[in-house]
């Protein structure tokens, strides 16, 4: 009995492995993003390790009471920590934050978060876009540091969480409510695929802006430039 279950036990903990390596190598656009789905990954290991594990004892002692547990019991014990690796395996997902939560995250997690999000929005936006969302996820990796060395309610903060929180998420999720067949139609002076470029360009430019401005000591002097009016009025979602 013992040698089936440990059998059994390292067949699970190998699955998990595999797993875990998949994960590791998924499309992260940035380290923070990486490091929190390996954070989660590894809690998610421990609590089916720990469910493995509480299984095996209570087989164990029912084994010592009953004098074994037969082979029936064996299967059952087998079943219990398939049914436990599963049941856990797909119910701890790592959620994607939503676009409101993005902008009342911490600080210590808001570029990862951000990353995340962003991760999840890649396969709707077109390659040159996905390019300067890959770049993005570099200067939030960069700007990341710097956040650590700022109040959570100060006003650097809150022109950041703006940045990242709003302004990012706005620009993604009104383009994404434009038809397909519509974003290569030019309304003005661009098209909403011009539009989406040029904005995430802008927003790129802009979190490299604010590190270089925290990192010099001038976190008081941070803020959201008129540009952004750009974006607000000349925008995709008014391409809708």
């Amino acid at each position: 009995m013992s040698k089936s279950l440990t059998s059994q036990s390292d067949q699970i903990l190998a699955d998990a492995a595999a797993v875990k390596r998949r994960v590791q190598s998924g499309p992260s656009i940035g380290s923070k993003s990486r490091a929190l789905k390996r954070e989660h990954l590894w809690k998610k290991i421990a609590a089916i390790a720990i469910s493995i594990g509480v299984i095996l004892v209570a087989a164990g002692v029912v084994g010592a009471i009953i004098d074994g547990i037969g082979f029936y019991g064996v299967l059952l014990t087998v079943l219990a920590m398939v049914v436990a690796t599963v049941v856990l395996g797909s119910s701890m997902k790592l959620r994607v934050p939503t676009p409101e939560k993005l902008a009342k995250e911490p600080l210590k997690v808001l570029a990862g978060k951000t990353e995340i999000w962003l991760e999840s929005q890649r396969p709707a936006l077109p390659a040159p876009a996905v390019n300067l969302i890959d770049n993005i996820g570099v200067q939030l990796d960069m700007l990341a540091p710097q956040l650590q060395t700022l109040e959570e309610n100060s006003e650097p903060a809150r022109e950041i969480r703006k940045l990242v929180g709003e302004h990012l998420p706005e620009l993604i999720t009104g383009y994404r409510k434009i038809p397909a067949a519509m974003r290569q139609e030019k309304r003005g002076e661009r098209t909403p695929d011009e539009q989406l470029l040029h904005g995430l360009g802008v927003i790129e430019r802009e979190i490299a802006s604010a590190t270089r401005t925290i990192s010099e000591g001038d976190a008081d002097k941070l803020a959201i430039r008129g540009r952004f009016l750009e974006l607000k009025y000349d925008g995709v979602a008014d391409s809708q």
